[in-house]
C-alpha cells in the first residue's frame, strides 16, 4: 500500500475513538485555538486524558499544535505557553476501493480552458498525456540512471499504487485492477477511458522503462488499461 494511502487510512482510523472523535469535533467546530483544559472540559474528560488524545489527532495529521502565552505577558512570571489546537488543512478522503474523481475534475476543467476553439476530447488527451508525463519524469529523477529494470519496474508499479490503480505485476506485464474514475467511466466511457489511456501512455513513456506501453485492455472489474508487452526487452 502506497504511504499516502496508508496516511490517509491512519488518519481516519484515528477517529474511531468515541472520545477522540468528540475532542477533534469540538476543535474544528471552536473559532479560535483550542487548550488542553478548554477541550477537556468541553468533552468531559481529564486534561491528562484530553492531552493524550489531542497528541494523537496532531500525530494524524488531523489537527496542528502551537505555543501561546495565553496571559498575554512575557518575560519572567509570565508562565508557560499553553499548548493550543485547530484544525489542520490538510484534507483527509478516503474511497474503498480507491477513486480520484479530483484527478479527473481537474484534468477535465484544465482541458475546458486549453480547448478554445479545438474539440475537447483531443485538448483532454493532451492535458492527460502532459500529467502522466509529469508523474513518469518526477519518478525517473528520483530513481537516477543507476537503478536496474526491475527497481524501476517495482517503483512504477509503487507509483500506480499511489494513484489508486491496485497493480498487479502478471509475469513482466502490469494488470491494473482498479480504475480511479470508475464512476465518471460508467457513465462517460469513451471519454474517460481515453483521458485515462492517455495519461498511462505519458506515464510510460516518460518513466522510462523499456518494452512496455499501456494499451487498452478492458476487463470486467478492473481498469480499461494494462501495461503490456511490447516485444522489446522488458
Amino acid at each position: 500500500m502506497g504511504t499516502d494511502r496508508q496516511a490517509q487510512l491512519a488518519a481516519i482510523g484515528a477517529l474511531q475513538d468515541p472520545v477522540r472523535r468528540g475532542l477533534y469535533d469540538y476543535v474544528v467546530s471552536a473559532r479560535a485555538e483550542v487548550s488542553r483544559d478548554q477541550a477537556a472540559e468541553a468533552v468531559g474528560v481529564s486534561r491528562s486524558l484530553a492531552a493524550f488524545h489531542l497528541d494523537r489527532l496532531v500525530d494524524a495529521g488531523l489537527l496542528e499544535a502551537s505555543f501561546r502565552r495565553l496571559t498575554g505577558r512575557s518575560g519572567p512570571g509570565a508562565g508557560r505557553p499553553a499548548k493550543l489546537y485547530r484544525r489542520s488543512p490538510s484534507e483527509h478522503a478516503v474511497a474503498l476501493p480507491p477513486r480520484h474523481y479530483d484527478l479527473a475534475a481537474d484534468l477535465l476543467a484544465q482541458a475546458v480552458e486549453e480547448a478554445g476553439d479545438r474539440p475537447a476530447r483531443p485538448a483532454l488527451a493532451d492535458v492527460a498525456r502532459r500529467f502522466g508525463r509529469s508523474l513518469g519524469a518526477d519518478l525517473r529523477g528520483r530513481l537516477g540512471r543507476r537503478a536496474g529494470q526491475e527497481r524501476r519496474l517495482s517503483a512504477l508499479v509503487e507509483q500506480l499504487e499511489d494513484h489508486g490503480y491496485e497493480p498487479r505485476r502478471e509475469g513482466p506485464e502490469v494488470r491494473l485492477g482498479n480504475c480511479p474514475f470508475h464512476a465518471l467511466a460508467g457513465r462517460h466511457r469513451e471519454l474517460v477511458c481515453g483521458m485515462n489511456l492517455a495519461l498511462l501512455e505519458g506515464f510510460v513513456e516518460a518513466a522510462g522503462q523499456p518494452g512496455l506501453e499501456a494499451r487498452p485492455d478492458p476487463r470486467p472489474g478492473e481498469c480499461c488499461v494494462a501495461l503490456a508487452v511490447t516485444g522489446r526487452e522488458a
